[in-house]
């Protein structure tokens, strides 16, 4: 019996249904899964699969077994060297009347703002990208 088939029949068995009123409520052949369940097919067509998800209310990677990697926490300190290094970035655009244009019009606040929405999420970013980059093995947890 295959995993997937395994997955999807406990989902079932949680839900209070059978499998095959499963396949009736997705418009899936039961053939499909029964072919899953012996090992005929390692796999289900992507649609069928999404419908399937769809209807057990669980996102498709969780009925393939795809883990999602966890990215590493950021911690005071890391917020407190964002925050600098923000400032320090927006200190050196200038004030808002002088040096910051667009098109030869200078920016008004709504779009500076979201400039500062920008810069703030790619430092974040590449922080959490350097923790797990350059973090030891033996210290990741």
């Amino acid at each position: 019996m295959s995993e997937l088939y395994n997955k999807i029949a406990a989902l079932c068995a949680e839900k209070g249904i059978t499998v095959t009123e499963l396949c009736r409520q997705c418009k899936i052949s039961r053939a499909s899964l029964s072919d899953l369940k012996v090992g005929r097919k390692k796999n289900l067509s992507t649609k069928n699969l999404s419908k399937i998800a769809d209807y057990l209310n669980v996102p498709i990677e969780f009925l393939l077994n795809m883990e999602q990697k966890e990215t590493p926490v950021l911690t005071r300190r890391d917020e407190r060297d964002i925050a600098k290094r923000l400032d320090m970035i927006l200190g050196d655009l200038g004030d808002a009347e002088a040096s910051l244009m667009f098109d030869g019009e200078p920016i008004d606040d709504e779009t500076r703002e979201l400039l500062r929405i920008s810069l703030q999420n790619q430092l974040e970013i590449s922080k959490r990208i350097a923790k797990q980059k350059f973090t030891p093995k033996k210290y990741r947890k």
